[in-house]
């Protein structure tokens, strides 16, 4: 039931990206270049989308942190909250990234769907540079007795 409950929380996440338009890497360059040099035009629109989500998140997380899980035995909050070398590595990684090819993990997967070479080619190298970070010794070695996710049991 779980793999149910992700899936469908998946499909609807993509279902949002498409609706927005966030899928469409010219309207994310296009929010990107504020001076509107290669275009002519800033599109603000991706800073709604923005807002919106943090609107929605933020009600979620208020709804939601009080009560127990459906599909799981207990919550599990994230507890890092360092702001660390790999944190700054990660967020600057991906925001090139971004701003190079005006894509995430999320539309670029979403993406998919469209056949394009060039989102193939994306993704494969999100995938390898997903592998090389789970693989690279120094980073076990730094997080060693801390789970993954950093997340704990919050209930108990």
């Amino acid at each position: 039931m779980p793999a149910l409950a992700s899936l469908l929380c998946g499909f609807i996440f993509g279902l949002g990206l498409v609706i927005s338009q966030m899928v469409s890497p010219t309207k994310v360059l296009g929010f990107l270049d504020f001076f509107g040099i290669p275009s002519g035009a800033w599109d603000p629109s991706l800073a709604v989308v923005m807002a919106a989500g943090l609107a929605v998140t933020g009600i979620g997380y208020a709804l939601v942190r009080p009560r127990m899980p459906i599909f799981a035995p207990q919550n599990q909050w994230p507890t890092l909250t360092a702001i660390d070398g790999p944190l700054l590595g990660g967020a600057l990684l991906f925001g090139i990234g971004w701003g190079l090819v005006g894509l995430c993990p999320g539309p670029a997967i979403t993406n998919l769907a469209t056949l394009s070479p060039g989102v193939f080619v994306f993704v494969i190298a999100m995938a390898i540079g997903m592998a090389g970070y789970d693989l690279w010794p120094a980073r076990a070695a730094v997080y060693a007795g801390h789970k993954l996710s950093g997340a704990t049991a919050a209930d108990g």
